[in-house]
């Protein structure tokens, strides 16, 4: 779904990205920006918007995530849309900072 299909609002957006950005880096690692997707970007924002970044616990937000789209399949769902994972590769998307621990290529996390 391009950004000009449909009015994407992300009232939580570091000032520094755009939805654009997240069409190429999405374009660049082989995904296809859809509506879930959107989403996961926005509640990543707004989980991040009420926090302090240099605080954020990894297991914090990954539950954050699983509760989030719980009608959906939780954590399991957003590792079948960001296979790079829901974290990691949905941080990077989002345009924010990559919690410490959420890449750990000893237990399998992709970069």
């Amino acid at each position: 779904m391009a950004v000009q299909d449909r009015e994407l609002t992300f009232p939580y957006a570091p000032d520094t990205w755009s939805p654009e950005d997240a069409l190429q880096i999405a374009r660049e690692e082989g995904l296809e920006m859809n509506e879930d997707r959107w989403e996961e970007l926005n509640a990543l924002q707004e989980y991040y918007s009420r926090r302090d970044a240099s605080r954020i616990s990894v297991r914090e937000l990954h539950d954050a995530l699983d509760e989030h789209f719980h009608d959906k399949g939780g954590i399991k769902y957003l590792y079948g849309l960001f296979p790079g994972g829901p974290v990691a590769q949905g941080c990077r998307l989002a345009g924010l900072e990559i919690p410490p621990g959420a890449i750990d290529k000893g237990f399998g996390s992709v970069v």
